[in-house]
């Protein structure tokens, strides 16, 4: 190990923070999975700067394709070291996790929902939370809420919950980052969209600025809205149908790339198909997911 900070750069040791840039996995969680599981274990300098090497970054990458996978953090080690088959157990971590958010939901237990995910948050990086935690916890309270009393309270509860805390980081990251955003529109009267939050947040993760308004824009301001921010890109999210004939109105004079993202897509995907070829840049992403690999593969993230 070399004597010092500056020598181990120069020598091709990385910093924390640039592993969080090469792998997604930002810092929080790298220090988590080090301190709680002994996942990664970087070398440190005297004055206890973290230093990885690029077999570390391997190993992150590797560790990432377990828990995309949908195994719990808490098996992985094992796993990776043991070179052992998946083990299924009663309970993952996953279904814990998820059951006492749902609990926590049913009793409009606020606190008990923010320190439920805030651990999560510290665990997992936000592609693998989405996917493995909120989007199934979402399909479990949607099929609570089918004639469910108290459905309505609970729902509001929870997506104002929601768009606080992923707004709150989205306020934080747009805080420490340059350039030109993506701007998000809910362009459905559908208020407090939890789709439209997980897809703001995945892209501020992906350290690119997002404007989202939560609110329809009408023919004209939204080309102004693009203009004046001077918009990377725009994805329109919508949970309910469009009126598909006013679509090429809404998108003229919009030079960046465009994505319709949401059920609206499965609702109109035929037509909407057609509207890609005839619609200069636009392109359809059902999910959060789904929009988070649009924007990697429009190379706006």
């Amino acid at each position: 190990m070399p004597d010092n900070y500056a020598q181990a750069l120069a020598q091709g040791w990385l910093p924390i923070r640039e592993v969080a840039k090469q792998t997604g996995v930002n810092a929080v969680t790298l220090r988590a999975w080090e301190r709680r599981y002994g996942l990664v274990v970087p070398q440190r300098t005297p004055k206890g700067h973290r230093l990885y090497s690029a077999e570390h970054v391997q190993r992150i990458l590797a560790i990432l394709t377990w828990l995309n996978r949908g195994v719990s953090v808490s098996q992985v080690k094992q796993l990776l070291d043991a070179r052992q088959p998946v083990v299924n157990q009663p309970q993952s971590d996953w279904d814990t996790l998820r059951q006492a958010l749902l609990d926590a939901i049913s009793q409009l237990a606020e606190r008990k929902v923010d320190e439920t995910f805030n651990q999560a948050m510290a665990l997992y990086p936000p592609r693998t939370l989405c996917e493995q935690l909120l989007l199934p916890l979402m399909a479990d309270l949607e099929r609570r809420w089918q004639g469910h009393f108290g459905a309505q309270m609970e729902q509001v509860f929870f997506y104002s919950w929601l768009r606080s805390k992923l707004g709150a980081r989205i306020y934080y990251n747009n805080r420490q980052l340059h350039g030109m955003p993506l701007l998000l529109v809910n362009q459905s009267d559908l208020p407090l969209e939890p789709h439209l939050w997980l897809t703001a947040w995945l892209v501020s993760s992906a350290d690119c600025a997002v404007e989202v308004f939560d609110w329809p824009l009408p023919a004209g301001e939204l080309a102004l809205a693009v203009e004046y921010l001077q918009a990377r890109g725009l994805i329109l999210y919508s949970g309910k149908s469009l009126n598909l004939a006013q679509l090429p109105r809404l998108l003229a004079n919009i030079a960046c790339p465009k994505i319709i993202s949401g059920p609206t897509v499965r609702i109109h995907f035929d037509e909407l198909s057609v509207c890609t070829s005839e619609i200069d840049g636009l392109s359809l992403a059902e999910d959060p997911l789904t929009a988070q690999a649009e924007l990697q593969r429009l190379g706006l993230i």
